[in-house]
């Protein structure tokens, strides 16, 4: 089935979380897709990996047709799809190296704050940083090596730009339910370079139809 006639369901909580870079690469692709929210956990067993997000990519009939989970993986096969990733394997891979750290600093985020000791709370809290820290240099440097126009690479919406954002809309809006304080120790770190892709991913005419549930990232940022 080819691209151009490929309609897709994508499930996941009512949440931003771990499936809004996938919500964003679906916008901007142009396809026809939907979201469904299962009941959780009474279909947990009916999930690959009983986990979500899950992506159903749908036949012209509408019946599905490939199915696949882990948020990382749907986000991937999506951008690879749509061209968000170069087809040159060497390209790519400069990219995807960018996701798996900020899968890296998404989990210490979450062992952190399921730490029952002060003690180790501070420890995970210390690493965390440092983890924050090293990505936000990284991307830095992509940036400003890129010409600082808010784009990571090259001069069009990039994967490695969407999911900046998706991490950076969950670390200052959605992951705030969890901790409190976390908004305002990451906005603190930000660079300007950051906040200028920030700006260029939300106001991109790909991305604008998004309607994110946590508003405009550019405002909260100034908030």
């Amino acid at each position: 089935m080819s691209p151009s006639n490929a309609s897709y369901t994508l499930r996941y909580f009512d949440a931003i979380g771990l499936a809004e870079s996938s919500r964003i690469l679906l916008t901007a692709a142009g396809v026809e897709w939907t979201e469904e929210h299962p009941e959780w956990p009474q279909e947990k067993p009916n999930q690959p990996h009983g986990r979500m997000p899950v992506l159903v990519e749908k036949s012209t009939d509408g019946s599905p047709d490939f199915v696949i989970c882990e948020s990382s993986n749907v986000e991937r096969y999506i951008a690879r799809t749509y061209g968000f990733l170069p087809a040159d394997l060497k390209q790519a891979a400069l990219q995807e190296q960018l996701r798996d750290l900020i899968s890296d600093v998404i989990s210490l985020f979450f062992t952190q704050i399921q730490c029952k000791g002060e003690e180790d709370k501070a420890e995970f809290q210390t690493k965390f940083d440092g983890l924050l820290e090293t990505l936000i240099n990284v991307q830095t440097k992509l940036l400003k090596d890129n010409g600082n126009t808010g784009r990571l690479f090259g001069d069009k919406l990039s994967y490695a730009d969407i999911i900046t954002y998706g991490l950076y809309i969950n670390l200052l809006v959605g992951f705030v339910k969890f901790n409190a304080d976390i908004a305002d120790n990451v906005k603190s770190k930000l660079t300007p370079e950051i906040v200028k892709l920030i700006s260029t991913v939300e106001t991109d005419p790909l991305v604008e139809k998004h309607k994110s549930r946590g508003g405009s990232l550019v405002a909260a940022i100034s908030a």
